[in-house]
């Protein structure tokens, strides 16, 4: 009886690697392995585990309090709001395109389409537009458990079998990380930016615990939230490691490069796999890839207008409790999100490689400030004493805010540096 709650109680969890497996792991850990071999595994690591604390706060905090972080915002003052607001709408835009453009380069690739890719990105931004207005959205939530096993299983999968292919090594292909380098920088602070995920991705986290929690009539423990979050949270940095190690096997050292051009990219990703388990996998692959990529794109285009009705509701209050302006709201910040994408799709670059490193560079410098205030929030005076992160999690948390804090001024000093 017990499993049978629990298994009724994940969810959030699941939409959360949902979210996360996309473009940090497609792209960001394929290029980490290709390029650098297993020299970044530590970073990978190091990434997950300093960021682990304030992914988890999401949920605690959704379970003890039945609000999401936005509330928790709201008690810290208008202030937070506000930054939570600036630091939203500043870097959704290039997240939204980075996503795009990677999902855009699968079914371009796979179905072999030649349309224009920022055309291509429009339709998908349309299509999935229509999947949420239209209410199908839960559907896709149903089965996206499907969807992230079925990649899980082809990772390992093709992990263990990239073991055992014979790759003609040329010793003056092989890359080694450089710490004087001005790109091998620039990739290292993107690749931290988005692994696993964006730290303002635990604010959606606690919404789809609100939600859950709501289904189950309120009788989600938090015991069974923080597993179901710890199931998400750990599979999706076992599956970065795998393509990093699916990268480092098949393509590190061989002279071939992943390319920055969305098309080129998906191929030489469906090869990684192909090449490891043979061709007769390919179709399964690339509906895996396609389902999981899809399966980002509709998530986080959903997830931002999802937190920002009630960012707005509490920054201008006569929207609240009135239901058609709450979903007015909805419609409202779904077609901002949609239109500045496309803008900036089209008028910074078509490249997937500069869309790419935009967003996660982004997401890397607001990664300390989304951490302190999640860390202030969770252990704020309304908490419950029972549901407050034990003292080991809280040292925890403030080392990883120093690590955070040091890491961003290294690299705006850096950048300063190289001006």
């Amino acid at each position: 009886m017990r499993f049978r709650k629990f298994l009724k109680s994940l969810g959030p969890g699941l939409l959360y690697a949902g979210a996360a497996v996309g473009v940090s792991h497609l792209v960001q850990s394929t290029r980490a392995g290709a390029t650098y071999g297993f020299e970044l595994v530590y970073v990978l690591i190091i990434a997950n585990l300093i960021k682990y604390p304030f992914f988890e706060f999401g949920p605690r905090y959704a379970i003890a309090t039945g609000n999401s972080l936005i509330s928790g915002y709201e008690r810290m003052g208008k202030w937070a709001v506000i930054l939570f607001a600036l630091l939203t709408v500043s870097t959704m835009f290039a997240i939204q395109a980075a996503i795009t453009m990677v999902t855009a380069g699968l079914i371009a690739n796979i179905f072999n389409i030649s349309i224009n890719i920022i055309f291509l990105c429009g339709i998908i931004l349309f299509v999935t537009t229509i999947v949420l207005l239209v209410g199908r959205y839960r559907v896709l939530d149903k089965i996206i458990k499907f969807i992230i096993l079925t990649l899980a299983l082809s990772t390992i999968v093709a992990v263990l079998f990239a073991f055992n292919v014979d790759m003609e090594i040329k010793p003056d292909a092989i890359n080694h990380f450089n710490w004087h380098h001005a790109v091998d920088i620039a990739f290292l602070i993107a690749f931290i930016g988005w692994m696993p995920a964006p730290i303002d991705v635990a604010v959606w986290h606690s919404l789809w615990s609100v939600a859950k929690n709501k289904e189950l009539h309120g009788s989600a423990t938090m015991g069974e939230a923080l597993l179901d979050f710890k199931i998400g949270y750990i599979g999706t940095a076992l599956l970065a490691l795998g393509f990093l190690t699916l990268g480092a096997l098949v393509m590190h050292g061989t002279g071939e490069e992943l390319s920055g051009v969305g098309t080129i990219f998906a191929g030489q990703l469906i090869d990684l796999y192909t090449i490891s388990l043979g061709d007769a996998f390919y179709w399964i692959i690339a509906i895996a890839a396609i389902t999981t990529m899809f399966s980002t794109t509709i998530t986080v285009l959903d997830a931002y207008p999802r937190v920002l009705r009630p960012t707005t509701e509490i920054l201008f209050p006569r929207y609240r409790h009135k239901r058609h302006e709450s979903s007015w709201l909805m419609l409202f910040w779904i077609f901002i999100l949609v239109a500045g994408t496309m803008i900036l799709l089209g008028m910074l670059s078509s490249t997937m490689r500069f869309m790419v490193d935009l967003a996660t560079t982004l997401s890397f410098l607001t990664a300390p400030v989304f951490a302190i205030m999640n860390y202030k929030v969770i252990t704020g005076k309304h908490i419950p004493s029972e549901a407050k992160p034990r003292k080991w999690l809280r040292i925890y948390a403030i080392i990883g805010i120093v690590f955070l804090c040091l890491f961003t001024a290294i690299y705006i000093g850096w950048r300063i540096y190289q001006l």
